[in-house]
């Protein structure tokens, strides 16, 4: 069974909560990376 719209942006926003956290803590390198993801990942969930 799949999910719902509405179970994948709860998923979503679970997700971009962590990347939000993950980028305050790691360092510049990665930083950028991290940015994209969540990025990508807003855009998503606002689409």
């Amino acid at each position: 069974m799949g999910q719902t719209e509405k179970q994948f942006n709860g998923f979503l926003r679970v997700v971009i909560r962590d990347l939000k956290e993950a980028i305050a803590e790691t360092d510049p390198e990665k930083k950028a990376k991290l940015e994209a993801l969540l990025n990508d990942l807003q855009t998503t969930l606002e689409d």
